[in-house]
């Protein structure tokens, strides 16, 4: 099948784009020695994990279940964080992660031990890998609070305050800690990861500077494979911490590696007129989409403009119960009628991760284009799916 004849609704990942958006971070890696690893909690589509584990290093995970996802399906370097772990996962995490990132000295206190005798007992002998996760207090966003780990209050990182305090009531414990991280970015250029960058080094650098760090994890949110993106600035500013402390450093994108790298394709099933023509469809926000109602966010629509630029305008909107389970306004060149497809771009990241049954809709099926054009089917969902959740 080519992508006008899957069936609706279905997530389409662009396997041409996503080499793409892997030869640019590939170009990364080659011109500063860095290793960059993808976030899968952006993308963890399985399916495409050998053909990314040939460009980047490995993985990086938010949970057990994705640990165990990027060390079961690309089998290379495997990190996590969370903000607090459970004792029970700590043995499972320890045999599967190289890299364990704590987010205080008091979960460092009660994990590095344990993370260290289950790792050497299981089947990942070497360096543990074990780094505190920072918050440098420098905040670069805007309009989007919700995922600034430095906002007022922000639960993720030690601030420099604690990272002190830490130190002294915990000596024996930092001993133990090879590396340091930070993750403040979402969607963002080069320029505020230099701006933040600053900053940590500012307050940070002389802990950075010990001869026990190895490596400095810059974290996700940078939007490298961006047209826009400033990949020279990038570049220089890790040769520049590479060269200043002689560590390696990591880089742990999501969105950069599936960018614009998949659609979701859909059907118009109905229309209503009340004020404006609403265009009922076969997906819906809150349920395949969730980013568009919780950011906001509007997706790209191929052959769409905003509202009023075309001749024809609409509301997309879905089949739920929820009122507001409302896409957006779009403008069209030519009228749309039941029966006819749109296609969603930029539906790669935090879109399959994140979707759910509401309502009892259908999870979409999945399928990857090939760089000729060509859809083959990597999942179908079906009753059982949705039952089997609740």
């Amino acid at each position: 099948m080519r992508l006008n004849e899957v069936p609706t609704p279905s997530y389409v990942i662009d396997e041409g784009k996503l080499k793409s958006n892997l030869l640019i971070l590939k170009s990364v890696k080659d011109k500063t020695g860095c290793k960059i690893l993808l976030a899968q909690k952006a993308f963890s589509n399985y399916c495409e994990y050998p053909l990314i584990g040939q460009y980047l290093d490995g993985c990086t995970a938010s949970s057990l279940y994705e640990a165990r996802l990027g060390y079961e399906e690309m089998g290379k370097e495997n990190h996590i964080f969370s903000p607090a772990y459970k004792e029970s996962e700590m043995g499972d995490i320890a045999r599967i992660c190289e890299h364990i990132l704590f987010n205080s000295f008091s979960q460092l206190h009660k994990f590095a031990g344990a993370f260290i005798s289950d790792r050497n007992e299981g089947t990942n002998e070497g360096a543990t890998g074990i780094g505190l996760r920072i918050n440098p207090e420098c905040s670069t966003q805007e309009g989007h609070a919700i995922y600034d780990p430095c906002a007022p209050g922000s639960r993720l990182g030690i601030t420099l305050t604690n990272f002190k305090k830490g130190i002294e009531q915990y000596p024996d414990d930092f001993k133990l800690v090879e590396g340091l991280h930070f993750h403040t970015l979402c969607e963002q250029n080069s320029d505020d990861l230099e701006t933040t960058l600053e900053t940590f080094i500012d307050k940070f650098g002389e802990y950075l500077a010990l001869p026990q760090i190895k490596w400095l994890n810059m974290g996700g949110g940078h939007h490298i494979t961006r047209d826009d993106y400033d990949v020279d600035r990038l570049v220089r500013l890790i040769n520049d911490v590479k060269e200043k402390y002689d560590i390696e450093v990591y880089l742990e994108p999501g969105e950069a590696v599936a960018l614009n790298a998949g659609y979701l394709v859909t059907t118009v099933l109905d229309t209503v007129e009340n004020g404006i023509t609403t265009l009922l469809l076969d997906t819906s926000p809150s349920c395949h989409m969730p980013d568009v109602l919780e950011m906001p966010y509007r997706p790209p629509l191929k052959n769409s403009g905003e509202a009023d630029e075309k001749a024809y305008t609409y509301r997309l909107s879905s089949c739920t119960c929820l009122a507001g389970d409302v896409i957006g306004d779009y403008s069209f060149d030519e009228e749309v009628m039941p029966g006819d497809r749109l296609y969603f771009e930029d539906m790669a990241i935090y879109s399959m991760v994140k979707n759910n049954t509401f309502n009892g809709i259908a999870l979409p099926s999945i399928y990857a284009m090939d760089e000729e054009g060509q859809c083959r089917l990597i999942r179908k969902f079906d009753y059982q799916d949705f039952k089997m959740r609740l």
